[in-house]
């Protein structure tokens, strides 16, 4: 009995947390409901793209951060839970649509457009302007000594360098060794193993001299580092692209115009930085957002002129 008791007590927790769950998204008090994935870029992504919306037209935005990973917001924007957020095309197309990596990010992006279409009734919208993908990163001043760009460049100076990298990055065919085939890198000795929270303190105190990170880690800005080129676009391309379901655009046919307007304002270097203010900075995430709009001349909300 009493097992049988902590079983239907279980259940009935169960029941109440997915009850919950489904009414906060089904239950919204704005006109659209924009979400973002569970890391701070995509908090920012998605406040951004609200704001657009709020500033462009006259429709009130429902905010949902934080929903989950990839596969938690699209399954919740093809059952109409939610209406759009930004995802990237390497994960969409790899992880979503199970598509082996092309490299090239017209193609990946012209594909992923059509399938989603189709399959989703989902629009791919343009671009943002950057992406966020694997990046091997040196210090600042070693770039300006040697005057390095690109990978291409910084091969020749590696077998006198360090190079530190996540257990993953080593192992998987798409990371290091795939990359030191493609650009002929060879080290000093054979790359340390590190933990990805260590690699940049092991990098500004020269234990290593070229690590793999996230090209918008915020760190980045503040240290004073610099990404290489992958100039020979090895990794896949990881573009941050809203999402957008076709029947709210049919709905709200400015959206389309609205959320275009937002196509390459964003840079990789200021993805970087945006990051960095709310992360390093503690800064509130829209009065980032609102600032950056400001200095991009996207304006004020409706909401925050009437203020």
């Amino acid at each position: 009995m009493k097992r049988l008791f902590v079983l239907c007590l279980v259940i009935f927790v169960l029941a109440v947390v997915t009850a919950s769950c489904n009414h906060n998204l089904n239950n919204s008090s704005g006109d659209i409901v924009v979400a973002s994935k569970d890391f701070t870029e995509q908090d920012i992504l998605g406040e951004f793209l609200a704001q657009q919306i709020e500033a462009t037209t006259n429709l009130n935005v429902a905010r949902r951060p934080r929903l989950g990973g990839s596969f938690v917001c699209h399954n919740a924007i093809i059952a109409g839970k939610i209406d759009a957020y930004v995802e990237y095309t390497g994960t969409a197309f790899t992880g979503i649509l199970k598509q082996k990596t092309i490299n090239d990010p017209k193609a990946v992006y012209k594909k992923l457009k059509q399938a989603y279409a189709q399959q989703f009734n989902l629009e791919v919208m343009p671009s943002l302007g950057f992406e966020n993908t694997f990046a091997m990163i040196i210090r600042g001043e070693d770039a300006k000594r040697y005057n390095l760009q690109n990978l291409s460049q910084a091969a020749q100076y590696t077998p006198k360098w360090r190079g530190g990298f996540g257990y993953e990055f080593l192992e998987r065919e798409d990371g290091f060794p795939g990359l030191a085939k493609t650009y002929d890198l060879r080290f000093s000795k054979s790359p340390q193993i590190m933990d990805l929270g260590l690699i940049y303190r092991a990098l500004i105190q020269k234990q290593v001299d070229m690590v793999a990170g996230n090209s918008t880690d915020g760190q980045i800005s503040r240290l004073g580092l610099v990404v290489l080129k992958d100039d020979k676009q090895y990794f896949p391309p990881y573009e941050a692209t809203p999402i957008i379901r076709q029947g709210i655009l049919k709905k709200y046919p400015q959206l389309s115009q609205a959320i275009a307007q937002l196509s390459g304002k964003i840079s990789a270097d200021e993805m970087r930085q945006l990051n960095y203010l709310v992360e390093g900075e503690l800064q509130d995430i829209k009065e980032v957002v609102r600032e950056f709009r400001k200095s991009k001349g996207l304006g004020l909300t409706h909401t925050q002129r009437e203020k």
